[in-house]
C-alpha cells in the first residue's frame, strides 16, 4: 500500500525496513513458531487461576503501581520490588529500556544496540523502530558467544545496549558463564541485559549477574512456562535504572486480569510450574534423541525447542 506524501515526510526513514508481526491465520493446537509450552497445568490450577485473575471492580484502572505483582515477582527472584519493572511481555520492557537508552554514546555517532545472530528479533526491531543502529554478531560454531567479535563490536558501536538471550532463542543455548562475564567486562560502559525467557528450562540461572555488575540486568517472563496469554514480563537490575525505566512506562500497563492471575500464579502454582518445566525438559531430551537417531543434527538445547 502506497504511503501518502505528507505521511512519508513524517514518518522514521527506518520504518521503511520494518513489516509489521503477522502470526500465522488460523487455529492449531500446536504452534511451534510461538514457542508456546502446552497447557500442563492441573485442572484444579486453572480453576484457581482463573478465579484469581477476576477483577473485584471491572469499572476500575488497573493498579499503576503494581505493587502486589512486583513483590510476588521479587520474592520469587530474591530481590527488592524496587529492583523490578514489570511490563506487556519482555517485548513491552524491551521497548521501554530503547525509548529510554536511545541516546547515543559520547564518541559514537548514533545510538545503537550491540547483540548476537542469531537471536530473538525483538532486540533489532525495536532498536531499529526508534532509529538506532543494531549490530549483530555471529554466534561461533556451537552456538555460544564469540567474545573477540563482541568486544570489537562494542568498541566500534559504542552500544547504549547489549542484549544476550540465555538461554538463545532460536538456538536453545546457554552462554558459557566465563564467555558472558568477557562480554559483560568488554561492555562496561553500556547496559548489558541478559533475556532469560527460557531459564525455566536451564540448569542454571544468571540472576547473581545483577547483583555482581550494576550495568547488567535480566529479563523474564511467564510466557514460556506455560502463560503466554497473560503477557507478563519483567526486568530484574538496579533500583536506579529501574526508577528511570519507570518513568517510560505507561501508567496501567498491565490489565488487571494479568496482574492477579500473575500475581497468583508465581505465589500459589510454583510447584505446579516447576513440574511442567521438568516435563518439558524430559521429552525435550527425548524427542533429540529420536531425531539424532534419524540422524538429523540437534544442538543442545535449554528451552522448550530444538534447534535441528
Amino acid at each position: 500500500m502506497p504511503t501518502p506524501d505528507f505521511l512519508s515526510a513524517l514518518l522514521r526513514p527506518e520504518l521503511a525496513e520494518l513489516h509489521a508481526y503477522t502470526p500465522i491465520a488460523g487455529h492449531f493446537p500446536v504452534r511451534l513458531d510461538a514457542n508456546e509450552s502446552p497447557p500442563l497445568l492441573s485442572a484444579e490450577a486453572r480453576t484457581a487461576l482463573a478465579r484469581a485473575a477476576v477483577p473485584e471492580d471491572w469499572g476500575r484502572y488497573p493498579d499503576a503501581r503494581l505493587v502486589e505483582l512486583r513483590e510476588a515477582i521479587a520474592a520469587r527472584c530474591g530481590v527488592e520490588p524496587d529492583e523490578v519493572l514489570a511490563g506487556v511481555g519482555s517485548d513491552e520492557v524491551i521497548s521501554i529500556l530503547l525509548t529510554a537508552l536511545s541516546r547515543p554514546r559520547p564518541g559514537a555517532d548514533a545510538a545503537s544496540i550491540v547483540t548476537t545472530s542469531p537471536t530473538f528479533v525483538m532486540y533489532k526491531l525495536s532498536a531499529r523502530a526508534r532509529g538506532m543502529r543494531a549490530v549483530e554478531v555471529p554466534l561461533d560454531a556451537g552456538w555460544d558467544l564469540d567474545v573477540a567479535g563482541l568486544a570489537r563490536a562494542v568498541e566500534f558501536a559504542r552500544p547504549s545496549v547489549v542484549f544476550i538471550a540465555s538461554p538463545n532463542n532460536p538456538t536453545g543455548a546457554l552462554a558459557s558463564a566465563d564467555r558472558l562475564e568477557a562480554v559483560i567486562a568488554a561492555a562496561s560502559d553500556a547496559l548489558v541485559i541478559v533475556d532469560e525467557a527460557y531459564i525455566d528450562f536451564a540448569p542454571r540461572d544468571q540472576l547473581a549477574l545483577v547483583r555482581k555488575h550494576p550495568n547488567v540486568a535480566v529479563l523474564r517472563t511467564l510466557s514460556k512456562i506455560g502463560l503466554a496469554s497473560l503477557r507478563v514480563g519483567w526486568l530484574v537490575g538496579d533500583r536506579a535504572l529501574v526508577a528511570e525505566l519507570d518513568k517510560v512506562r505507561q501508567p496501567y500497563n498491565l490489565p488487571v486480569p494479568s496482574q492477579r492471575a500473575a500475581t497468583f500464579a508465581l505465589r500459589e502454582l510454583g510447584g505446579e510450574l516447576r513440574r511442567a518445566a521438568a516435563f518439558i525438559t524430559e521429552e525435550r531430551e527425548r524427542l533429540a534423541r529420536g531425531l539424532t537417531e534419524l540422524g538429523l543434527s540437534v544442538a543442545p538445547s535449554h528451552a522448550n525447542f530444538l534447534w535441528v
